[in-house]
């Protein structure tokens, strides 16, 4: 599956600043003012329906950052906006390094261990203190693959859709 279409996790909108609008922002890009140059914002209003917000402005303000979304200049309405998760399209992203992955870009990916056994398809990945993890759901089970390159994970074919682990089946 190509990255058109897919959109990706950027942040969070956690709180109110002031009366006239403004938003605190938790950014999970890096660095966190990144989040700013990545527009238009698609905040998930209610199922099946993303708003899809451009002009945005922010700033650091204190320990976090603060935003000002047009249309939004007051309180109540930005209150409507607190506890939305912020996405953006997957192609306004620079591409990734050599060996570098953007987490909605695995998922989906079909795993097949060396020696061709299919595990399943990456369901989605999380971070440990150690490592990130690849979450490998079959529709029967749920397998947790340290994604460790070179290690566990042994490659990446994002154009085929594929990803090849050091893995034992029935671990």
């Amino acid at each position: 599956m190509t990255a058109a279409g897919r959109r990706v996790l950027v942040g969070r909108i956690v709180g109110l600043y002031g009366v006239q609008g403004w938003i605190k922002v938790e950014s999970w890009t890096e660095p966190r003012m990144q989040i700013f140059k990545y527009q238009p914002w698609l905040l998930h209003a209610a199922p099946d329906q993303d708003v899809e917000i451009a002009g945005i402005t922010g700033r650091p303000q204190g320990k976090g950052l603060v935003a000002k979304l047009p249309d939004v200049d007051d309180r109540d309405g930005a209150m409507a906006l607190v506890g939305q998760d912020i996405y953006v399209a997957r192609e306004l992203l620079p591409s990734p390094g050599k060996d570098e992955y953007y987490w909605v870009d695995l998922e989906g990916l079909e795993v097949v261990t060396t020696e061709g056994v299919m595990l399943g398809r990456v369901s989605h990945l999380f971070a440990t203190g150690a490592n990130d993890v690849v979450v490998v759901r079959d529709g029967e089970r749920e397998r947790l693959v340290p994604f460790v390159q070179g290690v566990y994970v042994r490659s990446v074919d994002l154009s085929g859709g594929r990803m090849v682990v050091d893995w034992d089946p029935e671990f």
